[in-house]
């Protein structure tokens, strides 16, 4: 999704997660993604404060620290990577032999006002993560491809992302920006046939969808998503639902859906720009909204919170 740089000091704040989101990250940590390793929690965001990949990390999923200084992919980058890279909405797993993968999406050396998808990787969760020689995703003639979350499937790694179509002019009405499932080898970086589309945009959606998330829960698969526009109050977090991984996958609508809205509670108020969010085994979900409450001036802080996903419906528990 679009990125926005700013640099603030980092607040820790804690308290127990309930059945309200708290914010754990009070500065510039956008479109977050989560990861347990090495018996604590891992959260990564979009390039801010001087770093590409911004990593915070906690012991209870409730106390974060930002580590400040400390860049996940510090470079250098492949050819496909412009010279000023503009990481946004990192994503970590972890491969059955240990190592770390972290897909990405960068500015296009081709065209520097689109992105495309990368995988990198490092034997440490922390990093430095190295990317690979090749992108894993890159339809510039559509728009480009942003918003990368890996998971893993019965022994297979996959990665779904957004076809950026909306960056060709803005009006994702006009250019489709689907959520695109790619299959990808045993090594967890190398594409394997061609990708398929899980879902798109509707009315409902305004102009576009983004920032997939996928779970399995009990045989049910949650592919969490944010549509409208990042910068305004109407981004959201909603989500839906299929029984196989391929699809067809059915919106959650009204009363169900969406999970987060502005004007839904926190506890330090009411959420504003809800999105970018990422499952942790179905039952943790992390995501940012506007740090000042308002709007996207100051940046997004990054919150969590705990789920409760069955029957084909997610709840915060």
């Amino acid at each position: 999704m679009a990125a926005a740089f700013f640099s603030f000091s980092t607040i820790l704040l804690s308290g127990l997660v309930a059945s309200q989101p708290t914010r754990a990250i009070d500065g510039d940590f956008a479109d977050p993604c989560i990861i347990q390793a090495d018996d604590a929690y891992y959260a990564f965001g979009t390039s801010a404060n001087g770093l590409n990949v911004q990593i915070a990390k906690s012991s209870d999923f409730s106390s974060w620290e930002l580590l400040s200084g400390s860049d996940a992919m510090p470079g250098p980058f492949p050819s496909w990577v412009a010279s000023n890279p503009l990481i946004w909405a990192p994503d970590v797993i972890k491969r059955d032999d240990g190592t770390f993968v972290m897909y990405f999406s960068a500015a296009s050396s081709e065209d520097d006002s689109k992105h495309c998808v990368g995988a990198a990787t490092s034997s440490s969760i922390t990093g430095p993560y190295t990317p690979t020689e090749n992108a894993l995703a890159c339809p510039l003639d559509q728009g480009g491809a942003i918003d990368a979350d890996g998971f893993e499937d019965g022994g297979t790694y996959y990665v779904v992302y957004k076809v950026d179509g909306n960056s060709l002019n803005g009006d994702g009405t006009t250019h489709p920006t689907p959520l695109m499932l790619q299959g990808l080898n045993s090594d967890a970086v190398t594409p394997n046939g061609n990708p398929t589309q899980l879902l798109d945009r509707d009315d409902t959606d305004g102009p576009l969808i983004e920032a997939p998330s996928l779970a399995n829960v009990d045989g049910t698969y949650y592919l969490s998503f944010s549509s409208n526009a990042y910068d305004t109050d109407k981004y959201d977090v909603s989500y839906a639902t299929a029984s196989a991984l391929t699809g067809p996958y059915t919106k959650a609508r009204d009363p169900d859906a969406p999970l987060l809205v502005s004007g839904d509670a926190s506890d330090v108020g009411d959420l504003s720009g809800p999105g970018g969010s990422d499952f942790l085994d179905g039952s943790k979900i992390v995501f940012h909204a506007f740090k000042n409450g308002k709007n996207i001036d100051d940046g997004r802080a990054m919150y969590v919170a705990d789920i409760n996903p069955a029957g084909g419906v997610i709840n915060l528990a």
